[in-house]
């Protein structure tokens, strides 16, 4: 007798059946309420919603610094691994204080 072919009444010629998965369908009443679509939220903290309402109003902003950066990054050559480096430095300091 082999031992390995004995094991679980399994032989060298026994078929292979495909194993075919069928999802679950869940049964929802027609009366049940609709799931609102998810939707992406946004939450911005008290420094960030007060520079946004100083940069809002017009404090504090350079328009001509504004529009020339606006420029460069229409032309494609404001991305300077350097340049957003110092800018997000900058950035996190003032949200800091």
């Amino acid at each position: 007798m082999n031992v390995s072919n004995s094991i679980n009444k399994l032989s060298s010629n026994a078929p292979v059946n495909k194993v075919v998965a069928k999802p679950v369908q869940k049964e929802v009443p027609a009366d049940a309420p609709k799931q609102l679509p998810v939707t992406d939220r946004v939450e911005l903290s008290g420094a960030v919603s007060n520079l946004l309402k100083t940069l809002k109003s017009g404090g504090d902003v350079r328009a001509e610094k504004v529009a020339a950066i606006r420029q460069q990054l229409q032309d494609g050559t404001y991305e300077d691994d350097h340049k957003l480096d110092v800018a997000a430095d900058r950035l996190l300091d003032d949200l800091l204080k």
